[in-house]
């Protein structure tokens, strides 16, 4: 599903605008040569790390997570690699050829093609799809079976092919009636998209997983996280908290606040409620609120909107440019004198392939903002849970350590795959950060609470 997914992101949310986190520790400064006649001083115990595991954990991270780096950027080329093929073996051409054949009407010929084309791409990428499953099952995090899996694959292909067809039909409508300006008119319809896949996205997650009011067996965990509403200001009733039952599928843990307005909930995973303290939990829940109280949300649409602007904008260029060159070759036929080469649902696959590129070669730029925005949300939880825990900074060091565990993140990561693969921080960087944070030793106050 990975790489139809990312066709429709690219169109619809396109967040690939960077924003360059802060250091969380200033550099080290040359200490002064100590006078000919005193001895050196004795070096500097190097600080503990605050994220560690046992040696036979130890080695699994490592394997899993040089497996899991690989398959990353196998899939992004991968991606790329299958729109080339759909192009250059004329398969998008033929595809477009048998839709005209089939049926009659181009609104049903759109709709036949594009749903087919998503349908595709999904089977190309469904080997890497099993492969991560498989190593996600042989290393004890996920524990879904194959056959519920391929139930929840062929659900989201089923969503996919409901939403993304009419959406790629409507591009496809208005790159044919605007051909020179097209990319605008897409950004435009692409800005309400983004809101409402982040109104609705609430309302499907129950086709994947079952859900029940986190009141029902976590009333005390309920009483927590009440505790942190009300100092966070995020205004979420007891009745917006579920529990989602993640234990038939996975050993992970998460706990996340999402939707907007009308649909903005707190969820829990059964894995996560009473398997780590409820301290932790509030850690957890006090970093999501920390999205939606330091304006996240707006933000993140704000760029988007203008790296969906700029992408737009150069992809329609470099598709253009691609459709033209080779449009003999990939058999880019328009069927009117009014019609170009891009304008033709083959031509749309160009478009796509554009994206895709760009997407791939911009994703350090968005994991980049991506990992600033959470690395603030770290802060912002640390600080509100204070006075509602003992020790708030053991607390996150502790929620830090359950979910590198739980994930066998990889406590020492490579810096150049955490710039280009990570959207949050390494667990080894957020654990070490929250240990040393306390901004109200010797009388300080929070960067976002003063209390």
């Amino acid at each position: 599903m990975a790489i139809a997914h990312r066709c429709l992101i690219a169109l619809c949310l396109a967040l690939l605008v960077a924003c360059m986190a802060p250091a969380l520790c200033g550099a080290q400064q040359p200490s002064a040569q100590p006078a000919a006649a005193q001895p050196a001083p004795a070096p500097a115990e190097p600080a503990a790390q605050a994220y560690t595991l046992p040696p036979d954990k130890l080695a699994k991270a490592i394997a899993l997570n040089r497996i899991r780096n690989i398959l990353d950027i196998v899939a992004g080329l991968w991606g790329i690699a299958v729109l080339w093929l759909l192009l250059a073996t004329r398969a998008a051409a033929g595809l477009e050829a048998w839709a005209a054949r089939i049926v009659r009407g181009r609104w049903l010929q759109g709709l036949l093609f594009f749903a087919v084309l998503l349908v595709a791409i999904t089977i190309a990428n469904l080997p890497i799809d099993i492969y991560g499953h498989h190593v996600s099952r042989a290393y004890g995090i996920s524990i879904q079976g194959w056959g519920d899996w391929l139930l929840d694959q062929a659900k989201a292909l089923g969503l996919l092919v409901l939403f993304a067809t009419p959406i790629m039909m409507l591009f496809n409508r208005i790159v044919r009636r605007w051909p020179r300006r097209y990319w605008f008119g897409i950004w435009l319809v692409t800005l309400p998209l983004m809101v409402i896949v982040l109104f609705v996205s609430p309302l499907f997650e129950p086709i994947f997983n079952k859900y029940e009011p986190l009141t029902k067996n976590h009333a005390a965990l309920v009483d927590k996280l009440e505790a942190v509403v009300s100092r966070t200001g995020t205004h979420i009733s007891p009745d917006r908290m579920f529990l989602m039952i993640a234990s038939t599928k996975t050993n992970g843990l998460n706990a996340y606040v999402n939707g907007i307005g009308a649909t903005k909930r707190i969820v829990v995973w059964d894995t996560t409620a009473g398997r780590i303290p409820d301290d932790e939990v509030m850690f957890v829940f006090g970093h999501e609120s920390g999205h939606y109280v330091l304006n996240h949300i707006p933000k993140m649409l704000f760029i988007s909107a203008i790296g969906a602007f700029l992408v737009f904008w150069a992809c329609a260029a470099f598709s253009g440019w691609l459709a033209n060159r080779f449009a003999a070759s990939w058999s880019l036929q328009a069927t009117d004198e009014a019609a170009t080469p891009l304008s033709t649902r083959a031509g749309f696959v160009v478009l796509l392939f554009a994206i895709t590129i760009a997407g791939f070669v911009l994703e350090p730029i968005d994991n980049t903002m991506s990992r600033y925005f959470e690395h603030q949300a770290d802060v912002y939880g640390q600080e509100a849970i204070h006075t509602l825990v003992p020790d708030p900074q053991k607390t996150a060091v502790a929620a830090f350590n359950a979910l590198g565990v739980a994930y066998l993140e990889d406590p020492d990561p490579s810096p150049f795959i955490e710039f280009w693969e990570y959207n949050h921080p390494s667990v080894k960087n957020r654990a070490n950060f929250a240990a040393h944070y306390d901004p109200w030793a010797n009388g300080g106050h929070g960067e976002f609470f003063d209390r």
